[in-house]
């Protein structure tokens, strides 16, 4: 495609440099993020709700808002910029078949959505045909994130991004400065990396939840015990954006009953089913995130409500008491927070390989850091290991994080075994020590798995002591 630029036009003041399409809380926050930085935009919505709700909350940029789809299009600037921020799957499909007619080549689509980047791929192949740029951008920050500096992962069409590269800097949050975004690669990497954020924030979340069952069904702590512990863990190294709103929720009150809301509030995750694509995809690259795996299964196991419930009758309720301390409890998350994000910067690694993405994972860790969900203080070590080597295999190799590891090692021990032996579930937990204790074994049984294979089905085998394939006759044993 040839090299497109927008600009504002000189002889028509009133068109707008970019439009969004979908202004729920998202759109119309990140619109509103906009016009505080001075850009000219503009929304659109079927619902008059949204538009109205755009128009009054941006009343001071005079926002004006759309219902109307052909005056929509012809209020922005040539060649056009158009975000859709409306739900994954088939309703991006719809919304660009009816955006086809009314654009002309070189008219740029950002899909801002939570959308599979197996989507995203398709899409680019069919717009490119039409003379139409196309990217995939991830967003992460929420409500707030959007209104006031997300973190953001355009990947795609580079020409295109560089079209909004400074609405983007400048909406972006900002940690020492530096805009919390960047180009991320070709394809659909954007979306890529994206999902497997929303992976390493499922992760989180659950090593989160875990830590809430120890304190509270192994140690016996009340909610205003745990809020003191998560308030002082989240001044120290495990500061994150995590921490700080989960430290919140143990002591808000429910206006209904005057109780802890918490405490009313039904123990059945739901998902999106982000998580979920990045457990797939690593199977299909075969590269294992248990941590973030057992993340996934736990929101679904958890909604098998009146089975537990049942279960715990007809075996009896654990005595889950543990005795282990707060600082081999702290040690433990840390090492299995940190075994996360280590986990998800590995997929992305074998994803670059396998979708020649050419990821830096410097930059990645680098955006994350501020604006997004999964931000946190250790994020400045992430982004410290691969700014000294890009071409990192796996965080695990970094001299800087093996040393804070072998400093956890003791308390995830003490801590594991003592929830394993008293009965109290810690998947998510024990599934990290597990894959650590793995990766970090030389030699593995997995020969006899070869063997066995090759023995029912003549799958062959590599040997340690010859190059080649060899089968044996296994026959021979009878």
């Amino acid at each position: 495609m040839a090299y497109i630029k927008n600009k504002m036009t000189d002889n028509n003041s009133k068109q707008y440099k970019l439009g969004m399409i979908g202004l729920g809380t998202m759109g119309r926050n990140l619109l509103l993020n906009m016009a505080d930085k001075g850009f000219s935009v503009t929304g659109y919505d079927k619902d008059h709700k949204m538009i109205s709700k755009l128009e009054e909350e941006g009343k001071n940029h005079n926002l004006k808002g759309f219902n109307d789809i052909k005056d929509f299009i012809s209020s922005i600037a040539t060649p056009r910029t158009l975000v859709l921020l409306v739900p994954a799957g088939p309703i991006v499909d719809s919304v660009i078949a009816e955006l086809k007619p009314l654009l002309t080549k070189g008219d740029i689509i950002i899909d801002s959505g939570n959308s599979h980047f197996t989507d995203t791929n398709r899409r680019v192949d069919e717009l490119e045909k039409d003379g139409l740029h196309f990217f995939g951008m991830g967003i992460s920050g929420g409500e707030e994130g959007a209104r006031f500096g997300p973190s953001m992962m355009p990947g795609g069409d580079k020409q295109a991004y560089n079209v909004v590269k400074d609405i983007l800097n400048a909406i972006a949050a900002k940690v020492n400065n530096d805009p919390c975004v960047t180009y991320i690669g070709p394809g659909a990497s954007g979306h890529f990396v994206k999902m497997v954020h929303n992976g390493i924030e499922y992760a989180i979340m659950e090593l989160i939840a875990e830590v809430y069952g120890i304190l509270k069904n192994g140690l016996g702590y009340s909610n205003d015990d745990i809020y003191k512990v998560f308030k002082k863990w989240n001044e120290g190294r495990l500061q994150s954006f995590l921490m700080e709103i989960t430290t919140e929720i143990f002591v808000f009150k429910d206006g209904d009953t005057g109780m802890d809301l918490l405490d009313q509030i039904k123990d059945e995750a739901r998902s999106k089913g982000t998580g979920k694509w990045t457990s797939e995809v690593s199977m299909e690259l075969q590269l294992p995130i248990p941590t973030i795996n057992e993340a996934v299964s736990n929101r679904d196991l958890s909604k098998f409500k009146q089975l537990r419930v049942s279960l715990e009758e007809g075996f009896g309720k654990k005595d889950t008491k543990i005795d282990i301390t707060i600082e081999e409890l702290e040690d433990a998350f840390y090492f299995s927070m940190i075994s996360a994000y280590a986990q998800g910067m590995h997929l992305l690694v074998q994803a670059s390989k396998e979708y020649q993405y050419d990821l830096k994972l410097q930059e990645i860790a680098k955006i994350w850091r501020g604006g997004c969900i999964i931000r946190a203080k250790f994020l400045e070590d992430i982004y410290q290991a691969y700014e000294k080597n890009n071409s990192l295999e796996h965080l695990f190799a970094d001299e800087g994080v093996q040393n804070i590891i072998k400093g956890t090692l003791n308390g995830t021990r003490k801590t594991v075994s003592a929830c394993i032996n008293a009965g109290l579930g810690i998947p998510a937990f024990a599934s990290t020590l597990t894959y650590f204790d793995t990766l970090t074994t030389g030699r593995m049984p997995s020969n006899l798995i070869q063997a066995q294979r090759d023995f029912f089905g003549a799958h062959t085998f590599e040997r340690i002591d010859q190059e080649g394939v060899f089968h044996a006759d296994w026959n021979k044993l009878s």
